[in-house]
């Protein structure tokens, strides 16, 4: 789970450079308008209640283009903040700061975006034991920014791409055919069902995957769940159960596996899917499903 964002500081620099080099490409026409070593001053407040995140991109982005920028933050990430509260000062030279404001602002209202939106997860799940999960739908390019994010709300991190975690869906098992044993090599005996293919493929991914990286499975029906189990599955996907069948699962599964809820959750139905005893729900629309934050900054290049 991430905790610091000084832990991918190339990748933050890497998005501002994407992110400048987008909106600048040969440099900013508008800015030219400014004397080119006038010194400015702005704040930064928001309009909503919100959590805070992303202060490193923003604080990057005006960097980038003015070393000797100073911004000086009364917020700190993963802090409530409340409408009209002002977020940070920013001193440096104004073409600069003029040049970077559209950029830094994009990264500080997306950022926070998801951390709110996570933290109204949490909320809504407090006092149960369930964790609140991410997962990969996320904004291209900004994984592990809204990965971060997430943690900033008080939510957890699954996997953070196809790299590190295996997980088996039903269109793996399609896709594969049958068509594979342990060895890897095409045997042409078709799966005995979506049973056969659990079993099938929770072997091959033993067998396969690189210790420490995480191996689940997504199950579809309390069938689908007991050959799992038996095939040593430890970490499992209840896809679109309902609660009676969240329920039934739970008590089925009696702690031999960690249980996980995917699908359908909404602010309006966490809190009894949380109940059910499962111990992670994961939401895709934490990082995909959110609005910016309002956000503004004032210039002010008299102080």
């Amino acid at each position: 789970m991430m905790s610091q964002s000084s832990d991918f500081s190339p990748h933050i620099r890497a998005n501002v450079a994407a992110a400048l080099s987008e909106d600048m490409q040969g440099g900013d026409l508008t800015a030219q308008l400014i004397p080119e070593h006038i010194p400015g001053h702005a704040t930064v407040i928001t309009r909503q209640d919100a959590v805070l995140c992303g202060a490193e991109w923003f604080d990057t982005c005006f960097k980038s283009l003015d070393e000797y920028c100073v911004i000086e933050w009364f917020a700190h990430d993963g802090d409530a903040i409340s409408a009209r509260q002002t977020l940070c000062e920013i001193r440096g030279n104004a073409r600069a700061m003029l040049t970077a404001e559209r950029a830094a602002l994009n990264f500080l209202q997306t950022l926070s975006a998801t951390a709110t939106q996570t933290r109204c997860y949490v909320d809504a799940v407090r006092g149960t034991a369930v964790k609140i999960m991410d997962t990969r739908k996320t904004l291209p390019g900004l994984r592990i920014a809204q990965k971060y994010a997430v943690t900033m709300g008080g939510g957890f991190n699954q996997r953070m791409g196809l790299f590190d975690g295996v997980l088996i869906k039903e269109n793996h098992i399609m896709a594969a055919g049958g068509s594979l044993h342990s060895s890897g090599e095409p045997t042409g005996v078709p799966f005995t069902g979506a049973a056969g293919g659990i079993r099938q493929a929770l072997s091959q991914a033993f067998q396969l995957t690189p210790a420490g990286a995480s191996i689940q499975i997504e199950v579809e029906n309390i069938n689908e769940l007991q050959e799992a189990l038996d095939a040593g599955a430890k970490l499992i996907l209840l896809d679109n159960f309902n609660l009676a069948e969240l329920r039934e699962a739970v008590q089925f599964t009696a702690g031999r596996a960690e249980l996980e809820a995917s699908g359908g959750v909404t602010l309006n139905n966490v809190r009894a899917i949380a109940e059910t005893g499962v111990n992670r729900i994961s939401i895709g629309g934490l990082t995909k499903d959110i609005q910016a934050i309002d956000l503004s900054l004032r210039f002010n290049t008299n102080s």
